[in-house]
């Protein structure tokens, strides 16, 4: 029996790679095909076919008349009323998702340090609103914050304030309402994005002579910025889409996109504007992640 020579051993060894690069190949494709699909069916398309819809005109009665004019397009751009909509709708999710990490980082901190037995129960406690919609969150913070409820009836019985605060149907309970309905993303998003946090460089700090103001400055909230920045990124996405507490805790007085988007569709059945209302609304959300991968870039930059 006559041994193979080299050149046709190197010849078969090239055939299994290439077999071996077209199987995984296969592989690859077989497993991302059917996620892709889901994403274009439920997510591509839709979007094609509002901004479609943006370019159409809104005629009497709900009609909708096919056209491709930017007249839909062009009223929330130079309309002063929806001009302070939009306004109004970045400023309320920068404020959520300011004041809901500053009130979600201690939180996470802990959590992703702790060494207690406890630490499970204590994660699944802080995430434990989640189990309940925010449809009935809101009406509970709408019992809380009225003129009756627990936080006025606390401060004037302990004589704070002479007469009831309003925190309903105003920007104020939107705000209260949204940082506690949200706090649980921004500590999961927080608690997995605290990987690159080592107790060991903090001990080093401190032990050339840092104190702790410095320790957390520069070691903890450095090495936490990409999952703060993550965390802070989610919230406000949430917030300028939300729709139920606005409606809520807003009582009608709170004119945010998504509010304008539902009575555009559903009440005055004017798709082409309610369209270039969610135009607007993906807009913002360019905007932000455009500025997040940025502030990544640099935070990752500094951390090399």
């Amino acid at each position: 029996m006559t041994k193979p020579r080299p050149d046709e051993l190197a010849a078969g060894g090239a055939d299994r790679d290439k077999r071996r690069r077209n199987l995984d190949r296969r592989t690859y494709w077989g497993l991302l095909l059917p996620g892709l699909l889901g994403l274009l069916v439920g997510y591509v398309l839709p979007l094609l076919w509002i901004l479609r819809m943006a370019f159409n005109k809104g005629g009497p009665d709900g009609l909708v008349i096919s056209a491709f004019s930017g007249d839909s397009l062009r009223k929330p751009l130079t309309d002063s009323y929806y001009l302070k909509v939009t306004v109004t709708t970045f400023r309320m999710g920068l404020l959520v998702a300011v004041l809901c990490v500053l009130a979600s980082y201690p939180i996470a901190l802990f959590l992703a340090r702790s060494t207690s037995k406890w630490k499970g129960l204590l994660t699944a406690l802080a995430i434990a609103p989640l189990l309940t919609s925010s449809v009935a969150r809101s009406y509970g913070w709408i019992v809380i914050l009225g003129s009756n409820g627990l936080v006025n009836s606390s401060l004037l019985g302990l004589g704070v304030i002479s007469t009831p605060l309003k925190l309903t149907n105003n920007m104020t309970g939107v705000v209260i309402g949204l940082v506690e309905i949200f706090m649980p993303y921004a500590i999961l998003v927080m608690i997995s994005g605290f990987g690159q946090l080592n107790p060991q460089l903090e001990q080093a700090a401190a032990s050339l002579g840092a104190n702790a103001v410095k320790v957390f400055t520069r070691i903890t909230l450095r090495l936490s910025m990409p999952g703060v920045l993550t965390a802070f990124l989610l919230v406000f996405v949430l917030s300028i889409s939300t729709f139920v507490t606005p409606r809520l805790l807003g009582g009608g007085s709170v004119r945010v996109l998504a509010t304008e988007i539902y009575d555009q569709a559903n009440v005055l059945i004017n798709w082409p504007l309610a369209a270039a209302l969610s135009v607007i609304v993906f807009a913002l959300f360019g905007i932000v992640i455009s500025g997040y991968q940025r502030l990544i870039r640099k935070v990752e930059g500094i951390d090399r």
